[in-house]
């Protein structure tokens, strides 16, 4: 894993609609299975691959370099009421009140952060734990969503709330949900206010409007072990 992040210098943050680029599709639906299948997950809603022929569906991948391999990324559902959203699906059964929470917010816009996924090559860095979290906000800004939902691990719940999410606590036990299995629990979270981020710490709403302005275009950051990698966001030409 040393040796990996010791090579990159440089990380690729590049949005697209889905339907426009399927060889994107592709990479990225390799490298969130090889992640899921290596924590032994296969039961997740957001990992489902139907989403390439979703016209709704918008995508941030992040790469070492220019349209090479995918090392992370996640997706934002757009409510269209034609496709569920992946939210919908995993908890409907267990509160069917998701779906008039969506339905009740589609004509203003409403979508889902989901897929979320990093590889081993890139751990430590803090790509998938807070600096997508930022790009995802700043992207549901650029298409006008009203609200923005999430359903996320243990492991992301920190940042989430960092970024401005606040716990769903209207659905579910208290925001909290079993899945995606019996003994794995996923929680589930909203950000209402895209414009102003009432939510979010001081730091990251600075952050995350200065890439919604498109006035931050790149970010170097230091690694767990003090390597400097530096960020290049491309998140507009959606």
């Amino acid at each position: 894993m040393e040796e990996h992040n010791s090579a990159i210098k440089n990380l690729y943050f590049k949005a697209f609609r889905a339907v426009d680029d399927r060889a994107a599709c592709m990479k990225f639906i390799e490298g969130h299975t090889h992640v899921l299948e290596i924590y032994g997950i296969t039961q997740i809603t957001s990992a489902k691959i139907d989403w390439v022929i979703n016209p709704d569906v918008y995508v941030i991948q992040v790469m070492a370099e220019e349209n090479g391999k995918a090392l992370a990324g996640g997706r934002i559902h757009v409510a269209n009421g034609i496709n569920p959203l992946p939210i919908e699906t995993a908890v409907g059964l267990m509160d069917e009140r998701i779906y008039d929470l969506v339905a009740s917010n589609k004509e203003n816009g409403i979508g889902e952060f989901c897929g979320l996924w990093n590889s081993w090559e890139i751990a430590g860095m803090g790509i998938g734990s807070i600096h997508l979290g930022r790009t995802f906000i700043a992207l549901a800004h650029h298409l006008k969503l009203g609200k923005l939902l999430g359903l996320c691990a243990p492991a992301t719940y920190r940042n989430s709330l960092r970024v401005g999410f606040r716990v769903l606590r209207e659905l579910g036990v208290n925001g909290k949900f079993y899945y995606p299995a019996e003994d794995l629990t996923a929680t589930g979270l909203i950000i209402e206010d895209l414009e102003n981020l009432p939510h979010a710490v001081d730091e990251e709403r600075d952050i995350i409007k200065k890439l919604t302005d498109n006035s931050l275009n790149k970010l170097t950051i230091k690694t767990n072990k003090g390597e400097e990698v530096t960020l290049h966001f491309d998140l507009f030409n959606t």
